[in-house]
């Protein structure tokens, strides 16, 4: 992680996924999906059974990630996605599975 410039214009928003999302490789399709797009984080596990992420880079490309989380991947079955930004002077270089 290196510190956030703070004439960087990113969204870092954090996000829970519900649903049957564990068990069904929600995590490495996140991971995939987020490279694809070009968006840096993080995703892992949860105890509850749901999935956490954090999800950094430009509004677009953020709201893209996010529109993906509410279907995830074959397999997953997503039933809520709730979110909000996250202050941070952190950033993110890659998106990483924890």
């Amino acid at each position: 992680m290196k510190k956030l410039h703070r004439d960087k214009h990113m969204d870092t928003i954090r996000v829970k996924i519900t649903g049957r999302v564990q068990g069904v490789g929600f995590r490495i399709a996140t991971v995939r999906h987020a490279h694809l797009i070009g968006v840096t984080g993080w995703v892992r596990n949860a105890d509850d059974g749901s999935v956490e992420a954090l999800l950094q880079g430009p509004h677009d490309q953020v709201d893209r990630m996010l529109s993906w989380l509410h279907v995830g991947p074959p397999g997953a079955r997503v039933r809520d996605v709730t979110s909000h930004e996250e202050i941070t002077e952190r950033y993110f270089d890659h998106f990483e599975q924890f």
